[in-house]
């Protein structure tokens, strides 16, 4: 099958660009000292990359390049962080560049221990390996029987010298020298699993944490238990101490909560309850710092102060983003620098496409702000709004009052949210007379000036609401706008006109300050989406057959009909001219319409099907969010700095599946497959004449030929004041004959001052090249090689050479026919029109009075008449009728 237009594999408009709105997963981070800055870094996880943070201001410094398949564990040493991905683990140095590969495991590698100049690697397996970090080569390998003792974790106590200890998902522990190869000690274990290992700050002790919820601490020189913990929240996730002083022992859960525990007293003396939404993936104290640093599969990474009377932790800093996958991303603004994106996780955030420090959340949607406030309630589940599933937002007004209004899941009341305040507004939308409970809001939009909120109801109920003030401003339709659901509302950018569409297939145009009905058509089929470009009119409908509609809101006639999608529409979104229309479905394609040509432009598949569908107001990017992703993927519109072929995509055209793009943006290398033209784009080179009915102009600049009726005026305002004096000395260069060829001067013959530079030759003058070149066109009808002559001098040399061509000056009546000729055949062709024009105007006024008296030049000059009126009357017309249009579409009052 063909694979697409000219072998075209990848999207001819897209290249993806970097992932927004990512911070972290559920792979535990890595801290790092650097000894020279004197500075923590944290390090965590983000897919096939890897992002590092200074902790002193949560600031990104560094994000990796990416890796082939998904980060399932990491470890960092002094110099190198460590990151396995499949059965391969490569070292990164200064956190981005890959330096060395490991390759041998047959499975996934799940544990990593930088070991001095080695490190040591374990798979799921349980055959450990030990490689040397700067020849890639083994070290040593160890095979451990899985049904026997299948490691869990690893660690390397200190001052105990090439030793490991290893825990298992059996429950014992064994201690090897790496360097002997030997066994030195089973541990038995609590026959339960052990999940963590960390080393005390007290040699020889150990935390071991288990699958029980058991936190062991145990000395391992004499194998004695100094004392157990227990919490009631499941497994043992990772386990930190502090060392600042204060001899306190945090451990992490899998429902996000963190236990702290006195070592001295023996007791639990703090809960650090819903630290993350999901589970502890790693926690780490800072080496004598009084500061926690904890990572969640909820995409957050967060900074906690103990600095409480108490000893309870506050949070300092964090990056977070969305926990769950994203409902709707909508750009804000016209700056195309913000992206407000809904999610499962009943927030509303917005992220910056310039820098992270830009990203702000405006928060959870809270049912009653006020009362929650005054009873000083947790903000629980109990009174959170459902997640958002569709808004309109709108910067107008945004100091003023709300500029965004927000529909929620299965709920009746629309809340509004200020941009500016980052905060829930302060009005739920709805109506007074309703009190049914299955009727849910599904539709709105706001208006361009941010004065009003239109608001679709499941009932079929279209409302308009005051945003500055809540208040309701009545419906369209008598009791109903439409007999099913809405399904898609949209005001034009004037505030005249409102349309509506329903479940029932209807479309209808109402007048927005009267709310009567002006025009109502039937749909093919029931619609699914609704999207209004209001810039130019153009409505945008999916339908639920997967086909796309286009209108034209001033004629209310469909426009356009596009099909080919064979999944769900999910969004739409329209370039900021208008000229494209971008839709993504189910399918998992995104696709680009041309909708002046009416094609398909541009088509390519992910992994992943695509939920929404935004693009910049600037046209610089085209952002995306996809099934169960948590980040917003930025994809870069090559048009813009690449030529791009839109040629319509053929019928049988396969698109080929493209990969999500990653947090650091596009290596330059991948960069070049974008640019480099494909095979379709063909150079267009323009001919000298497009058509030999239309009139070409030459490509000479006008001082060649504008002036040459105006020299006499010319030479006499440059004429100098003194004569020229002759040189003292030889010149040091050779002189030259003065002309647009150089060529070299002659030298003179005579050298006597006292003769007259001004000699007329009269009939005995050498004939020069262009009279030469009009006589051979005599004979052979060829006028080229004397027109280029004319064509590379100057206005003087063309006087001159127009003057010579009188009898009296060397010239004669036959070459003066000739250059008539020549003119005639100018005039002939359509081409050099404004020379033929200029030259023959100077020929005129040098030698119009000798004219009648040569009956042959008489007959020319008559022919030559003719042809220039000809010429110059159809000129005319097509100028005064562009005239009279122009002047009518600037007076006429339209």
């Amino acid at each position: 099958m063909d694979p697409g237009v000219g072998g075209r594999t990848t999207s001819a408009l897209f290249a993806g660009f970097r992932a927004l709105g990512l911070f972290s997963n559920d792979i535990p981070h890595v801290v790092r000292f650097n000894t020279l800055k004197r500075r923590f870094y944290v390090t965590t996880c983000v897919g096939k990359s890897f992002h590092t943070y200074d902790v002193q201001k949560l600031s990104l410094v560094a994000v990796s390049n990416s890796v082939p398949q998904d980060i399932c564990c990491m470890a960092a040493d002094g110099k190198l962080v460590f990151a396995a991905y499949g059965n391969v683990f490569s070292a990164f140095a200064r956190n981005k560049e890959i330096v060395h590969t490991f390759r041998g495991h047959k499975a996934e590698i799940h544990l990593l221990q930088p070991f001095g100049d080695h490190v040591i690697s374990v798979d799921t397996d349980s055959i450990l390996t030990i490689w040397h970090i700067y020849s890639e080569e083994e070290y040593l390998q160890l095979t451990f029987d899985k049904s026997v003792f299948k490691i869990s974790a690893i660690l390397h106590p200190s001052t105990y010298l090439n030793k490991i200890l290893l825990g298992s998902e059996q429950g014992s522990l064994q201690l090897w020298n790496v360097k002997s190869n030997k066994l030195l000690y089973t541990f038995p274990g609590w026959k339960v699993g052990v999940t963590a290992l960390q080393q005390a700050p007290a040699v020889d002790v150990v935390a071991v944490g288990l699958m029980s919820g058991q936190v062991i601490i145990h000395n391992i020189k004499f194998d004695e238990t100094l004392m157990k913990f227990r919490q009631d929240w499941g497994p043992i996730t990772s386990i930190s101490f502090r060392t600042d002083g204060h001899p306190v022992m945090a451990a992490g859960s899998p429902c996000g909560h963190i236990g702290l525990w006195d070592l001295e007293d023996k007791r639990l003396i703090n809960q650090m309850r819903n630290a993350h939404s999901t589970a502890i993936a790693g926690l780490t104290f800072l080496h004598r710092e009084p500061l926690l640093v904890t990572n969640g599969a909820d995409n957050a990474l967060r900074i906690w102060i103990f600095d409480g009377p108490t000893g309870e932790g506050r949070l300092l800093k964090f990056r977070m983003g969305h926990s769950a996958p994203l409902t709707k991303i909508r750009y804000y603004g016209q700056n195309g620098q913000q992206i407000l994106s809904a999610s499962q996780d009943g927030t509303l955030q917005s992220f910056s496409t310039i820098h992270e420090k830009f990203n702000k959340s405006l928060g959870h949607g809270i049912i009653n702000k006020k009362r929650v406030k005054r009873k000083g309630l947790q903000k629980t589940m109990s009174v959170r709004l459902p997640p958002i599933i569709k808004f309109a937002a709108e910067e107008a007004r945004e100091s003023d009052w709300d500029g965004i209004i927000a529909c929620h899941q299965s709920k009746l009341s629309c809340s509004t949210w200020n941009y500016q305040r980052s905060t829930i507004g302060s009005y739920f939308l709805k109506p007074k007379e309703l009190k049914k409970d299955d009727i849910t809001a599904t539709a709105v939009d706001i208006t361009s000036c941010g004065n009003f909120a239109v608001i679709g109801l499941s009932s079929g109920t279209v409302d308009v609401y005051n945003m500055q003030s809540g208040i309701h401003r009545g419906s369209f339709g008598k009791d109903q706008a439409h007999k099913g659901s809405i399904r898609g509302v949209a005001v034009d950018g004037l505030n005249q006109l409102t349309i509506t569409t329903g479940s029932e297939g209807l479309l209808k145009f109402w007048n927005f300050k009267s709310k009567i009905l002006i025009h109502s058509m039937n749909l093919d089929s029931s619609p699914n989406a609704m999207l209004l470009h209001r810039d130019s009119g153009i409505l945008g409908l999916a339908l639920d057959d997967f086909s796309i509609s286009v209108l034209d809101i001033e004629t209310r006639k469909i426009v356009r009909e596009f099909s080919g999608h064979q999944g769900q529409i999910n969004d739409m979104a329209f370039s900021p001219d208008g000229r494209w229309l971008i839709s993504a479905s189910m399918d998992c394609s995104i696709r680009t319409w041309d909708l002046p040509s009416g094609c398909l432009i541009d088509c390519f598949l992910l992994d992943s099907a695509p939920l929404n569908v935004t693009m910049s107001p600037t046209g610089d990017f085209l952002a995306t969010s996809h099934v169960d992703h948590l980040g917003i993927y930025l994809w870069s519109n090559i048009s813009l700095y690449s030529v791009v072929s839109l040629r319509p995509l053929p019928a049988d055209y396969v698109p080929s599946v493209v990969m999500l793009p990653g947090t650091c943006q596009t290596q330059d290398v991948e960069l070049t497959e974008f640019i480099e033209p494909s095979d379709e784009m063909i150079a267009y080179e323009s001919p000298e004449q497009l058509n030999e009915q239309l009139v070409t102009l030459s490509l000479l600049p006008e001082s060649r030929w504008k002036n040459l009726l105006n020299l006499d005026v010319i030479k006499k305002k440059n004429k100098p004041k003194e004569p020229p004096k002759v040189p003292k000395s030889a010149p040091f260069f050779i002189p030259t004959v003065p002309g647009l060829v150089p060529r070299y001067a002659t030298p003179e013959q005579n050298s006597d001052p006292q003769q007259s530079k001004v000699v007329n030759l009269g009939m005995l003058a050498q004939k020069s090249d262009f009279c030469l070149k009009l006589e051979d066109g005599l004979i052979n009808n060829k006028y080229e090689l004397a027109l280029n002559i004319l064509k590379e001098l100057g206005p003087s040399g063309i006087e001159t050479e127009l003057r010579s061509l009188a009898p009296d000056c060397g010239g004669s009546i036959e070459v003066m026919q000739g250059f008539l000729k020549m003119v005639g055949m100018m005039l002939d062709r359509k081409r050099d029109f404004e020379l033929a024009q200029a030259y023959l105007a100077l020929f005129l006024k040098l030698h119009l009075k000798m004219i009648p008296s040569e009956p042959t030049l008489q007959e020319e000059i008559t022919k030559l008449s003719t042809k220039v009126e000809e010429n110059w009357i159809h000129l005319q017309s097509l100028f005064n009728q562009s005239m009279c249009v122009l002047n009518y579409i600037k007076s006429a009052l339209l």
